[in-house]
């Protein structure tokens, strides 16, 4: 696999650029921040917390309930790692509005930095196709990002985009922490789709 070079707080404004499109659903941590700040901290973000491995299943929930709005996942290599099997589930439902993306540090960022899997010998992207997703792209340079933008449109769905990404910090952005303000909001950006 080629080295990364993307700086992960770049990634999502490229691969997003009208992002009051979709309904995001980011995992923990350093994918919230990002989602965060992509949005706004907007009323079409759910960010999970405490959930380590939810956020593909809620994702997919989300896709399937409103067929007709544009699903976003932003997740990262170690919450996706934990629950890699929702990938299967993903597949076999298939639903034609729902893309995944992750952000792949190789690293463990959240409790010290610690290697993961994928800066060894694990393929996220291998993964995915061994789990039957319809499309499947690795990112890892400029020219991928742009390259993934169109592939997050075009692409036949259920899709994923692994971005690898060098193991700098997330965005410093600072997001609403209070989980029962969030989900009403979010439940009326839902409804509002309807």
């Amino acid at each position: 696999m080629a080295s990364p070079t993307l700086d992960r707080r770049d990634v999502l404004a490229v691969l997003f650029p009208n992002p009051g499109e979709y309904l995001f659903v980011s995992g923990l941590a350093g994918s919230a921040r990002d989602a965060a700040e992509l949005t706004n901290d907007g009323a079409n973000l759910f960010t999970m917390a405490g959930t380590m491995g939810a956020a593909v299943p809620m994702g997919l929930g989300i896709a399937l309930a409103a067929p007709e709005a544009r699903v976003a996942v932003i997740t990262g290599d170690g919450e996706m790692l934990m629950n890699v099997g929702s990938l299967a589930t993903v597949a076999t439902l298939a639903p034609k509005n729902l893309s995944i993306v992750c952000i792949d540090n190789g690293c463990h960022g959240e409790t010290g930095g610690q290697p993961g899997h994928t800066a060894m010998n694990t393929d996220l992207a291998l993964m995915a196709k061994g789990a039957g997703l319809a499309s499947v792209m690795t990112a890892n340079t400029a020219d991928d990002l742009a390259a993934g933008a169109k592939f997050l449109i075009e692409a036949a769905a259920p899709r994923l985009l692994v971005v690898r990404v060098t193991d700098g910090p997330p965005t410093a952005y600072v997001r609403d922490l209070d989980p029962a303000a969030c989900r009403l909001r979010f439940r009326q950006a839902y409804l509002g789709r309807g």
